[in-house]
């Protein structure tokens, strides 16, 4: 009697488990909707600045705010500071492992015939990526930029075609390169929110560009058929000597036009960008970016928050061949805090979703923290699957059974 008792027992469990299996259908494969993120906007703090610049911008880098602009948006040539989306390829190409820093470097002669700023790089002269970064970023060589970029995509059109491809990519709507290494070239220009952008995204994604953008002085060895000599590299970004927490980035300048500079600087954890374009003199185009630099710092301060310490309890799932799942942020969290504001107002709330169904990704959206300044959403952070859960299938279901009817019969 007691085995008979067992054995309905134990269809009464299946076909509980079946049951949904069936009366659900297919299962969904995509995971919940991706909640969207609070878009920075420009802060609330009235900026009021005599700039003799024709167009300028001062940027937040970790959370992208804008906190000044003046003609931001206008389309005019960039000059070198066009090599800020050439150092961001070469590194992105060393981060997938197209190119290490130890690569010897050919130059053409296409790449040696560059004008303008350079290191005097001789046509068949080798140097390795290394080397060719250090004068880019310090001596802002047009050859090393070129050579680079026939080392990289194997001609600089096709290198070029890629830069215009990553600032598409990176939303940089006014802007089209023409060549690498920023020369007046009809149809070359970029505007002060772009270049802005791009220096962003190579200083948060690569900070290592800095140890290589803030040497002041420095010597390569040229080796040619001619033997050894040694030259030297200068910085161009005054900056870098004179303003502290210098981070870098480039300058530029060409007769057309005029002088350009995106200064990066980090003081308490906050990363500025201010860029300048089309200054009368090289002196105004320091002096403006130094007085950007400093409003900023002056005024505002950054909020992070890493969650390290957030504890997120596994969610049910249903159909699954795992009842549960795992959750972890998606990236840190950051604000720009006005001057006034205390960052003892902020609040997050952990907010999961509910009734989640197989199959679910691997960091596929399970939840996400929302912040709040006082009573005001101010962004959030989206909760990501730790695993991938599988949907269960009539065999999974059997073996959960199995399992549960002897846990539960003693």
């Amino acid at each position: 009697m007691k085995k008979i008792y067992r054995i309905i027992l134990l269809s009464i469990i299946l076909l509980s488990l079946i049951t949904p299996l069936i009366s659900y259908g297919s299962i969904r494969e995509t995971s919940p909707d991706k909640v969207d993120d609070v878009i920075p906007v420009i802060a609330p703090v009235e900026t009021k600045m005599d700039l003799n610049s024709k167009s300028a911008i001062l940027m937040e880098g970790s959370t992208g705010t804008i906190i000044y602009e003046k003609n931001a948006d206008e389309k005019l040539r960039p000059a070198s500071i066009t090599k800020v989306m050439t150092l961001l390829l070469i590194f992105e190409a060393l981060e997938e492992g197209k190119i290490n820093l130890m690569d010897d470097v050919t130059v053409s002669e296409h790449a040696a015939s560059m004008g303008g700023s350079q290191v005097y790089l001789e046509p068949y002269e080798v140097q390795n990526v290394d080397t060719m970064i250090k004068c880019i970023s310090i001596a802002s060589a047009n050859d090393a930029s070129t050579a680079m970029a026939e080392y990289i995509d194997g001609s600089e059109e096709e290198f070029v075609a890629n830069m215009n491809r990553r600032a598409k990519e990176l939303g940089m709507n006014n802007t089209n390169f023409v060549n690498a290494c920023g020369l007046d070239e009809d149809n070359h220009y970029s505007s002060a929110r772009d270049v802005a952008i791009m220096s962003r995204e190579l200083i948060t994604r690569f900070p290592q560009i800095s140890n290589y953008a803030t040497i002041w002085m420095d010597t390569i060895i040229h080796t040619t058929r001619k033997g050894q000599s040694e030259f030297g590299l200068t910085n161009t970004n005054k900056l870098v000597r004179f303003y502290e927490g210098a981070t870098g980035l480039k300058t530029g300048s060409t007769g057309l036009a005029k002088y350009c500079l995106s200064a990066t600087a980090r003081k308490n954890d906050m990363d500025l960008v201010a860029v300048i374009m089309a200054a009368p003199d090289t002196k105004t185009r320091f002096a403006e970016a130094t007085k950007l630099l400093n409003y900023g710092f002056a005024n505002y301060s950054i909020y992070q928050d890493d969650n390290r310490e957030l504890v997120i309890e596994p969610i049910d799932v249903l159909r699954g061949v795992l009842d549960q799942v795992s959750g972890k942020p998606e990236k840190p969290f950051s604000y720009l805090c006005s001057k006034g504001k205390s960052q003892e107002n902020i609040r997050k709330e952990l907010v999961m979703l509910e009734n989640i169904e197989a199959p679910i990704t691997n960091e596929g959206i399970i939840g996400e923290i929302i912040y709040y300044y006082d009573e005001e959403k101010i962004g959030s952070v989206n909760i990501l699957a730790a695993e991938a859960i599988d949907q269960a299938k009539f065999k999974d279901c059997f073996i959960k059974a199995i399992r549960r009817f002897f846990l539960d019969v003693k």
